[in-house]
């Protein structure tokens, strides 16, 4: 049983991809939620829903390729560009004007993307861990990510199961290992457990066609730099996907408020859902005041 049931839900069919969608509550202003990497789905959002709920109106949905929308293995569909597309089409069919975007991990660069590209409908923007290009000098981290598409090494460890060959050798083992490091807390062994089974809904074909998908002509700096709305971003000084140090960078860029989640991991909105809520709460009532 959900803490909150959604008061309406629907699809909406941009691109030849149909994406679910829902909405709770019915306050001003609306709060859009935005999927992460596809590996999991909205559900990953369900300790604050029932909470934002109260007083605003709350709108998740699955991007492409997991969840309750349309799976796909075209690399294009899933550039930062059609995220910010997809966003605008969901709160077209919620008759949504303007919202307050809130993005975990890559949502925080699908959402910098929706700003810059939609600066007339976006009231803020929240960028929790945020997972973003910022070429801020970090040597182990672009190790990683040039290693995604060689061969797998025998008996991987470690990071070297961030590897598109490894995904498709033994997707559940790299499964269990990336969100315990997502998870990287004390005491999370049930987070870790739902986000393992939340992956277990898509696979690897989904996840090497969304790391295929082409970078922006416009970079995350840049676009971070141009945005003008009001920006809050959210990140855990124990994050070990999305260094710290990204969210400072980002926090500066749009000269933003930084709020450091002392011993949090990636995903802290599942792990410290009140502090979030809360931090979320406060943005949005200055923003509505």
């Amino acid at each position: 049983m959900r803490a909150v049931e959604p008061t309406s839900s629907g699809y909406v069919e941009r691109s030849g991809i149909r994406l679910g969608y829902e909405v709770f509550g019915d306050g001003d202003p609306t709060i859009i939620l935005l999927p992460t990497w596809t590996i999991i789905h909205s559900r990953f959002w369900k300790m604050q829903t029932p909470y934002l709920s109260r007083h605003h109106r709350v709108i998740t949905y699955d991007g492409p390729g997991n969840g309750r929308s349309d799976r796909t293995t075209d690399p294009e569909r899933y550039r930062s560009e059609e995220y910010a597309h997809d966003a605008a089409a969901v709160l077209d069919a919620c008759g949504v004007d303007r919202a307050v975007l809130v993005g975990l991990s890559l949502g925080a660069k699908y959402g910098a993307r929706f700003a810059w590209m939609f600066p007339e409908r976006t009231l803020g923007l929240v960028m929790i861990g945020p997972s973003l290009h910022l070429d801020i000098g970090l040597p182990e981290r672009e190790a990683v990510f040039a290693r995604l598409f060689e061969p797998s090494v025998e008996d991987a460890q470690g990071w070297d199961k961030y590897n598109v060959d490894h995904w498709y050798t033994d997707y559940a083992d790299f499964t269990e290992f990336f969100f315990a490091q997502c998870f990287s807390e004390p005491h999370s062994t049930k987070p870790r457990e739902d986000a393992v089974g939340w992956a277990g809904e898509t696979g690897p074909d989904v996840l090497d066609a969304e790391s295929r998908s082409p970078e922006p002509e416009l970079g995350d700096r840049e676009a971070l730099a141009a945005l003008t709305c009001p920006v809050l971003v959210i990140h855990g000084t124990g994050d070990r996907i999305a260094p710290y140090t990204a969210g400072e960078e980002a926090a500066r860029l749009t000269d933003g408020t930084l709020a450091a989640l002392a011993g949090s991991g990636h995903i802290p909105n599942v792990r410290d859902p009140v502090k979030v809520n809360l931090l979320l709460r406060d943005f949005v009532d200055r923003l509505a005041s």
